[in-house]
């Protein structure tokens, strides 16, 4: 989408400052958070690309002060109540309403290890024919969604090379609005680093994204 929530490329963000021993959780409700926004995405209310597209619904000035899994928090909060798992009273109180019926989730303990070790596929078995073919020039096109979507500003209006094509998955712009999976072939595109950054980039580097049909044009 358009605004600070795609940081790539973005200006004035600084250097990515790599940590080679990072864990995989830095704190204990880390972890815990991961655990609760994968048990309630059980109930099947919402989608991946909808809970994406509920972490870009967060105010800028809140989304820059937040930690990775504060923001998985405070969309999972968001999705629930959208949803009427919880009241906001529930919320707030911790406690639940008086009145309201118990309901026991589909996502059990014994799913778990199949749920973290496989996850869940995007990639579609169906007939879709293939818009563009390994080694035809493309462009990508100048979108400017105010809703989810998986193309990059950077890479928008930019010419690049199809390198393979990956096969058909979920388009991630419509499944996030629940309009329907929409299932197409996603190209990995290979883009002269100096197409995109301009002259002061190495003229060796290339930059590969993974871009769906609908995000393309012939070159």
């Amino acid at each position: 989408m358009n605004g600070v929530h795609d940081m790539g490329g973005m200006h004035g963000m600084g250097a990515i400052k790599e940590d080679r021993n990072e864990p995989v959780f830095h704190t204990t409700w880390e972890s815990r958070a991961y655990g609760v926004t994968r048990a309630m995405g059980g109930w099947r209310l919402w989608n991946l690309d909808a809970s994406r597209f509920q972490r870009e619904l967060i105010a800028p000035v809140d989304y820059f002060r937040m930690s990775y899994y504060e923001r998985w928090i405070t969309a999972l909060v968001e999705l629930m109540l959208k949803n009427n798992l919880v009241t906001r009273t529930e919320m707030e109180s911790g406690r639940p309403d008086e009145g309201v019926p118990a309901r026991t989730p589909t996502f059990t303990a014994d799913k778990v290890p199949g749920l973290i070790s496989k996850g869940v596929s995007a990639r579609r078995d169906v007939a879709a024919a293939a818009s563009f073919r390994v080694g035809q020039r493309v462009r990508a096109r100048n979108i400017n969604p105010v809703t989810h979507t998986r193309l990059p500003r950077y890479a928008r209006d930019k010419v690049g090379t199809v390198d393979r094509d990956h096969g058909v998955f979920v388009f991630p712009d419509a499944n996030a609005l629940f309009l329907g999976e929409k299932p197409q072939h996603v190209y990995s595109v290979r883009f002269e680093a100096r197409e995109l950054w301009g002259e002061q980039a190495n003229r060796r580097d290339s930059v590969y994204i993974d871009l769906w049909d609908d995000y393309l044009a012939p070159a």
